[in-house]
């Protein structure tokens, strides 16, 4: 399997696949080449819609060049969560945003959220945030309001009165509480409908549907949430004997 970056010519071929309406798995299959690295490379580069090769490959050439440019001041500013291979950890991270934005999250919030996610402190302050995904202000302030919003991120003020951004060890707990109080949410305006439109009407029974799929659901993901921080955050006990225990003793 080839490695490294892709070539103009295969940017070509991804272009072609994506304008004949050929998934990224079958692309990827002809370059021999991991279906990732073509979903990451068309969702950075403007999406299926607004793809093209010759804008992708300069948008590529410029990265490496900010890049390269920054490098030498990277002894003055620390580059947090970054492992012993800088460019691995940088397709990771670009992976890791274009999950998020397949699953309907806008751009900039994905980033800010990964960025937050691969971080050692697990906190940034916004002008670290700036300087990391060299981005402006304002774009950085947008996506953290949204993503304080949803429960994702918590703001906190530093020691130098600074505002800065955490993601807690348990945010995906809260990310799928909100989740499922959100499809509840949604049957309870479908059960709402069953009452407006009159029962005994095919909407009604339609209706009514949508409500006893989604509270079952709801109630699911909520218990299931609950058991698995249950199990994965709480710490065992230790025992007379000094030792921990996981469980209960069975005698």
């Amino acid at each position: 399997m080839p490695g490294g970056r892709l070539t103009q010519q295969e940017r070509q071929q991804i272009a072609s696949g994506v304008a004949d309406g050929l998934a990224y798995a079958e692309i990827a299959r002809r370059l021999d080449r991991p279906t990732s690295t073509v979903t990451r490379e068309v969702m950075r580069n403007g999406g299926p819609t607004a793809y093209r090769a010759d804008l992708a490959h300069r948008a590529t050439e410029r990265r490496a060049h900010r890049r390269k440019r920054t490098q030498p001041r990277g002894q003055g500013a620390p580059v947090q969560g970054y492992g012993p291979d800088d460019e691995a950890v940088r397709e990771y991270e670009e992976e890791f945003t274009t999950l998020f934005m397949r699953q309907g999250v806008p751009k900039m919030t994905a980033r800010v959220l990964t960025c937050l996610f691969i971080t050692d402190a697990g906190s940034l302050t916004a002008s670290e945030l700036v300087q990391r995904l060299e981005v402006s202000p304002a774009s950085v302030s947008k996506a953290v309001t949204f993503l304080e919003d949803q429960g994702l991120i918590r703001r906190e003020r530093d020691e130098r009165r600074r505002d800065r951004y955490y993601v807690d060890d348990d945010v995906w707990y809260q990310s799928t509480i909100a989740s499922a109080r959100g499809v509840g949410q949604v049957a309870e305006t479908a059960r709402r409908g069953v009452r407006v439109l009159g029962p005994g009407t095919p909407a009604a029974a339609r209706l009514e549907n949508i409500a006893r799929f989604s509270d079952f659901i709801s109630e699911s993901i909520l218990r299931a949430a609950e058991q698995a921080r249950e199990v994965l955050y709480t710490k065992p006990e230790p025992t007379s004997g000094g030792t921990s225990s996981s469980g209960p003793d069975r005698g």
